[in-house]
């Protein structure tokens, strides 16, 4: 089966390689360059990345293919992350670039020359009768299935992840197995378009700073100053620069550009949200409502939720059993139901207590029960 597998330098995708190869795959690698080093002026770790993936090849006797997707990147993920945080909103690019580049225009690109994309991915699909699914991975640490939930049935269709049902020790133990020479290799951590730029850099590139003022959330009161609410996001504890702590950013104001936050004391004070997810993407179709188990972002912390869908299949609402303070429009909320991705969604907003809605979903969460 004439197989292309995206390499990026790591171990993962030279174990997933290694694999295909040995069970007599005809397999094209590909490295699929997006970095954005050479715009910040900045030292290319693609070029130590593409020196290792041209080794691996040549261990194999296969030639790389280096595929430039700058300018898709540009289009489809930067700029959509860009508008994302003007708005206030929490992005996750790591999302999209498997939906519009990995297996969006790559594939595009490369339609009628293979049958299958493979990547390095932990999860897995699995065919059945009413479509493909897809299925989270063993190491509950390493599981990529949030990173994958918005690709469609037509690209789950194409999509090998030959690691996918291997724990990361397995996939370590095999890459020294093979005698892969990024066996030791250290794992890449951060957005993947960034590579050694810290994403605070990226932002400020782009939007500049803007100081604003610190605010608790009750009282009003001055705390001190931000750059930019655009570099804060709701739940963060991190680099606000208070003292007596720890405070958590639960609220922005766009127009006047105020962060509000809370105290940890003050975080039991917090209802059970209720949120409204949009532009659904069903794997492999619409589910009834039901009780189900929610990610809101990559990690192995699930949150436990009884969801409802809208009569015209295109909103879910979320209604959590426990507070959360992390909760934020932009980000992507991901249904699992039985080990299985079952809906993707971006978060729009959360729903005020006096909505009729809101009453009638927190009756279903206090019976455990949804219709």
């Amino acid at each position: 089966m004439n197989t292309a597998i995206l390499v990026s330098g790591g171990v993962d995708s030279a174990v997933s390689l290694a694999l295909l190869h040995k069970e007599g795959w005809d397999i094209t690698p590909f490295y699929c360059k997006v970095w954005l080093e050479d715009e910040f002026n900045s030292h290319c770790p693609w070029e130590e990345d593409i020196s290792y993936a041209r080794e691996l090849c040549k261990r194999f006797g296969l030639s790389l293919e280096i595929e430039p997707l700058q300018t898709a990147y540009y289009e489809k993920i930067v700029s959509y992350v860009i508008d994302q945080l003007k708005k206030g909103f929490t992005p996750n690019p790591d999302v999209l670039c498997n939906q519009f580049i990995k297996f969006g225009a790559f594939l595009d690109l490369h339609e009628n020359s293979f049958s299958k994309i493979a990547s390095g991915h932990y999860a897995a699909t699995e065919k059945k009768i009413d479509g493909m699914y897809l299925k989270t991975a063993p190491d509950p640490i390493k599981d990529q299935s949030y990173f994958l939930s918005r690709l469609s049935q037509k690209q789950l269709a194409r999509a090998v992840f030959p690691i996918g049902t291997k724990k990361k020790r397995e996939v370590r133990a095999l890459a020294k197995e093979f005698s892969l020479p990024n066996a030791e290799r250290k794992d890449s951590q951060g957005i993947c378009f960034l590579g050694k730029i810290r994403y605070p850099t990226f932002i400020e590139h782009y939007l500049g700073q803007r100081t604003g003022p610190i605010r608790e959330f009750h009282s009003k009161k001055y705390l001190g100053d931000h750059h930019g609410y655009w570099f804060h996001t709701i739940g963060q504890r991190r680099g606000l620069g208070l003292s007596g702590g720890p405070w958590y950013v639960c609220e922005k104001e766009v127009e006047s550009n105020i962060v509000y936050v809370r105290h940890a004391r003050t975080l039991d004070e917090l209802g059970l949200p209720i949120v409204a997810v949009t532009d659904v993407n069903w794997i492999p179709s619409p589910i009834r409502s039901g009780s189900a188990l929610v990610k809101i972002r990559h990690g192995e912390e699930y949150h436990r939720a009884i969801y409802h869908v809208s009569e015209d299949k295109n909103y879910l609402y979320l209604a959590f059993y426990k507070p959360e303070k992390g909760i934020s429009p932009g980000q992507f909320a991901v249904i699992y139901i039985d080990g299985y991705v079952r809906a993707s969604g971006c978060i729009a907003f959360t729903l005020d207590e006096n909505d009729p809605l809101y009453e009638k979903l927190d009756y279903l969460r206090s019976e455990g029960i949804s219709e």
